[in-house]
């Protein structure tokens, strides 16, 4: 996970006895994991500019699109909390792309989530930057875009 407010990856956040060490970006500590997970290196493909959700997907598509590769389906692996969001993100940039979302759960679930107020201030939170984020992104389009 990229820290907006450190400007860079936070580090590792569980399993560090596994995947412990120091890692320049989220890309690296990713990559790491599919190693030791017996993904070929071949087959993970870069990128590690992105600062934030959407610009992801969208440096995501460049990667894709300089590859070669049509992403007719995508499995989006993301915390729980995020899923909403990244989804959107995703489907708007890749639009003839099936998505999958395999979110982990973090503390709380959709159950409970209303029970200890961190836990509200997280999940409106993740509401408003839906709303907000995306209400920019959508002004910034052309007119002729497809959505």
């Amino acid at each position: 996970r990229y820290s907006t407010v450190l400007g860079h990856f936070a580090g590792v956040q569980d399993l560090a006895e596994q995947y412990g060490g120091n890692y320049e970006t989220e890309w690296e500590f990713l990559r790491t994991v599919l190693q030791k997970n017996s993904v070929p290196e071949k087959a993970i493909l870069r990128e590690d500019q992105a600062t934030y959700t959407y610009e992801n997907a969208l440096r995501s598509r460049e990667v894709t699109d300089a590859a070669g590769i049509e992403v007719k389906k995508a499995i989006l692996c993301c915390r729980n909390l995020h899923a909403r969001r990244c989804i959107l993100y995703y489907q708007l940039v890749y639009p003839e792309t099936e998505f999958f979302v395999c979110p982990s759960d973090i503390e709380f679930t959709r159950e409970n989530w209303h029970t200890k107020g961190e836990w509200i201030d997280q999940v409106l939170g993740e509401m408003e930057r839906c709303g907000g984020q995306f209400h920019k992104i959508l002004r910034e389009l052309p007119a002729d875009s497809e959505f």
